[in-house]
């Protein structure tokens, strides 16, 4: 659903994505890792279409990004820190969005209702604790059923109830067979979530396994231990 083949960018003269080749299907649920300055969020907004690759293509459910911003109706974003205006009201934001959109999907509110933002509704963006802010962007991510989602640390600021409550609705939209990238700093909340998971540094992919495949190969039975196995062992 989401595929790059030979994707460069630079900024000047830092090269921040080397050659990154990726393939990623329905159903399955990838974690992006790797140290700061790696490429994540770069790669991630090429994917969006904020970013555009020097060289290289990348596709969304056999769109290519480059030729429209059509695709983006089956995208679902929740970025690390939320930007939106700050006099509106988080009722207001969620109706100009869902006026925007005008999908002809059913709107999934299940996070609204879950994290009882209606209640929330009159308060200005502007006055939203960081926790509060990732209510928000967790729930505008899901709302419109979006085929693909992309999560950029999800989980910060979330106190653990709510970070439970995002953690089931990835789980219930993943066996609906949707395609969820997540990008975490925090490996011990991906080992329930996720089936894949794909390792950058220096703007190029290291890894890309199965997270069966990974535990196998290193005998470790957390993804953190595994993750260090592996970069510990990689040759120089």
């Amino acid at each position: 659903m989401i595929s790059a083949n030979k994707v460069n960018k630079s900024f000047g003269k830092l090269k921040v994505l080397n050659e990154v080749s990726f393939t990623s299907n329905s159903g399955q649920c990838i974690a992006l890792i790797g140290p700061n300055g790696c490429g994540k969020t770069t790669f991630i907004k090429c994917v969006l279409g904020m970013v555009v690759p020097d060289t290289g293509t990348i596709t969304v459910m056999g769109k290519d990004v480059a030729s429209g911003w059509q695709y983006r109706s089956e995208v679902g974003y929740m970025p690390q820190v939320g930007r939106y205006p700050e006099n509106m009201q988080i009722g207001q934001v969620i109706e100009m969005l869902t006026d925007i959109r005008q999908s002809n999907k059913t709107i999934d509110d299940d996070l609204i209702s879950a994290f009882a933002l209606k209640a929330l509704y009159h308060k200005r963006m502007r006055t939203l604790s960081g926790g509060t802010m990732q209510k928000v962007s967790a729930a505008i991510a899901f709302l419109f059923g979006a085929s693909v989602l992309i999560l950029d640390e999800p989980t910060a600021g979330l106190d653990p109830v709510a970070s439970e409550i995002l953690k089931e609705k990835v789980l219930a939209e993943k066996a609906r067979g949707k395609l969820i990238l997540i990008t975490s700093h925090i490996l011990s909340e991906l080992d329930e979530l996720i089936s894949d998971i794909v390792y950058m540094q220096d703007g190029s992919i290291l890894l890309y396994k199965t997270l069966n495949a990974l535990k196998e190969e290193t005998g470790e039975t957390k993804l953190s231990r595994a993750i260090a196995q592996i970069m510990t062992n990689k040759p120089s």
